[in-house]
């Protein structure tokens, strides 16, 4: 028994060690300057922000970092959650012309927002938002009709590319899950301890009809990883911090 209580013991340290890394890498710092949007992090506020890896296989099959490697850091304000995210990839596809057919399947960037963390199913209704930013600067969602639109007056974004790196660049106005489309909505605003579903991705395509890797910033258990678009209960979950 003593043997048992003390193999325990040790399992439950190390859960609460878990719970503490996971808490620190969920907490947001508050940008206390004007971020400009311009994909060029000059911020000093960027600075006391720590980078967080995107390297969770959620489809197909990473080969090396040369092919895709990425990391992204978050800041918020009262009007915005901004993100960060730099990305190396060998080749930039955007084959599809219209930005609301098989976005999904040219390299684009995609962020994850459940305004209240309540996780759940969204796939057809705005209780969370899967914004899908593509190369060409258009911002596209599925709305509750089951038929993808552009949100780009939801997502502020600037891509500066050279060579394989890409730092992305945005400012994202957060709405509840009250949001209406073609109607007159009105951003949360944030403040100090409010908590969010947030997870990052990358749709990474190499030259082919449809992208081969996805790439998140959350461990998903089981074998269908690419929940995201449907369930917010996979995303992770931040906390907003002075």
């Amino acid at each position: 028994m003593k043997i048992l209580a003390q193999l325990l013991f040790l399992v439950l340290i190390q859960l609460s060690c878990k719970s503490d890394n996971n808490m620190d890498r969920g907490i947001v710092r508050k940008a206390m300057n004007p971020v400009t949007i311009d994909g060029v992090d000059t911020e000093k506020d960027w600075d006391k922000a720590s980078w967080q890896d995107i390297d969770q296989v959620w489809l197909g099959e990473l080969q090396d970092q040369h092919d895709f490697k990425g990391r992204y850091k978050l800041l918020w304000d009262a009007d915005y959650l901004y993100v960060l995210a730099e990305v190396f990839d060998d080749t930039l596809v955007d084959f599809n012309q219209n930005p609301l057919e098989r976005y999904w399947d040219d390299d684009c960037l995609e962020i994850f927002i459940d305004q209240d963390a309540s996780g759940g199913i969204h796939q057809y209704n705005h209780s969370a938002f899967a914004y899908h930013l593509g190369l060409k600067g258009e911002v596209v969602d599925i709305a509750p009709d089951s038929i993808p639109r552009l949100y780009s007056d939801h997502v502020i974004f600037e891509r500066k590319t050279s060579g394989t790196r890409s730092l992305w660049e945005m400012a994202i106005r957060i709405f509840d899950e009250d949001f209406v489309d073609d109607a007159k909505n009105t951003p949360v605003i944030l403040s100090q301890d409010a908590i969010m579903g947030f997870a990052i991705a990358y749709c990474d395509n190499d030259n082919s009809p449809e992208r081969e890797c996805f790439i998140g910033s959350e461990i998903i258990e089981g074998e269908d990883k690419n929940r995201g678009w449907i369930d917010a209960s996979v995303f992770g979950r931040i906390q907003l911090k002075s």
